[in-house]
């Protein structure tokens, strides 16, 4: 039997104070995510960034939390129940790479019925700090699998992600379309991380796709900044800002970086950047869905994972 786990970032067990603490503690402490020198980060994370963050982080969480649990979580489950439907000879399995199911244990369970395993992170865009914790715990396994690095240039992404902002775009007269991902430090894309590549090559594929979207339109941006480091830029807040201030007032946004809403789109694109605009002066601001639990994307995905277990085939061949 052939298994697939599907694998995205994470969510707290809760949104109390303690179990975003918990969470927040395990994602802060991934070198993939945070390259500064533990002796001098982890001071700085347990003395003053968690005493602080922890708390006001759950207030955001507990405006995102659905009757069902976390948004992302939920997502995650009927995206990998869709693709379970898709491959009914499969095993399919999700992983979390902070918080739970975690990845080894759901890489241990597969393993006892499963000769081979497909494991696919739920990122389209590789990045050392989404992709190198989850290659790293699947490592710690010993456990052979057959990693999906990226999907960003597929074409059965790009035609779902082309045809939601086509959709959307046709709602409204907008003076700019914002393709924003989630940003990474600076110090990455210096050591040769290939993710600013990928997001804008993404961008470029859904413009080849909508011929009738003028360029002069589209900028691709990032969000999600954390702490004091220079991160890839443009931000998206201070665009957001800067187009009021040149007059243009209606905004589609795009966020393709993340396939399932989470705190990052819920919260911060929804709610503090949403805001943002208005405070700033502008009119119409509207965004584009994550894939969530579109069907399309469970057809991708399942069919993704046959692929890449048959490359792999050929290549073992």
């Amino acid at each position: 039997m052939n298994g697939l786990l599907l694998v995205n970032l994470g969510s707290p067990a809760s949104p109390t104070t303690a179990d975003v603490h918990t969470y927040l503690q395990q994602f802060l402490s991934d070198r993939n995510v945070i390259e500064m020198s533990p002796a001098i980060w982890q001071p700085l994370l347990r003395g003053i960034i968690l005493p602080t963050r922890s708390w006001r982080s759950a207030t955001f969480y507990q405006h995102i939390w659905t009757k069902e649990g976390s948004p992302l979580v939920v997502y995650t489950q009927r995206i990998a129940q869709q693709v379970q439907q898709r491959l009914p000879d499969w095993q399919v399995a999700y992983a979390m790479t902070y918080g739970q199911p975690a990845i080894g244990p759901a890489l241990e369970k597969l393993a006892t019925t499963c000769d081979h395993i497909v494991l696919l992170p739920l990122f389209p865009q590789y990045t050392q700090s989404t992709h190198g914790g989850i290659l790293q715990q699947a490592a710690a396994t010993n456990i052979p699998v057959t990693a999906v690095h990226h999907f960003y240039d597929e074409p059965g992404y790009l035609d779902i992600l082309a045809d939601q902002v086509g959709q959307a775009y046709q709602q409204a007269d907008y003076d700019t379309v914002l393709f924003s991902y989630h940003s990474i430090p600076s110090a990455m894309v210096k050591h040769g991380d290939p993710y600013p590549t990928e997001c804008q090559a993404t961008t470029q594929g859904v413009l080849d796709r909508l011929p009738d979207l003028p360029r002069e339109k589209v900028q691709t941006v990032y969000q999600s900044k954390f702490g004091p480091m220079p991160w890839q830029k443009p931000y998206l807040k201070n665009t957001l800002m800067q187009l009021v201030e040149l007059g243009k007032r209606n905004v589609l946004l795009v966020t393709p970086s993340f396939v399932a809403d989470c705190l990052e789109t819920l919260e911060e694109d929804y709610v503090d950047n949403y805001q943002t605009f208005k405070a700033s002066g502008g009119d119409r601001y509207q965004m584009v869905a994550p894939m969530n639990d579109d069907p399309r994307f469970g057809r991708f995905l399942a069919d993704l994972a046959q692929r890449q277990l048959t490359k792999a085939g050929d290549a073992d061949a």
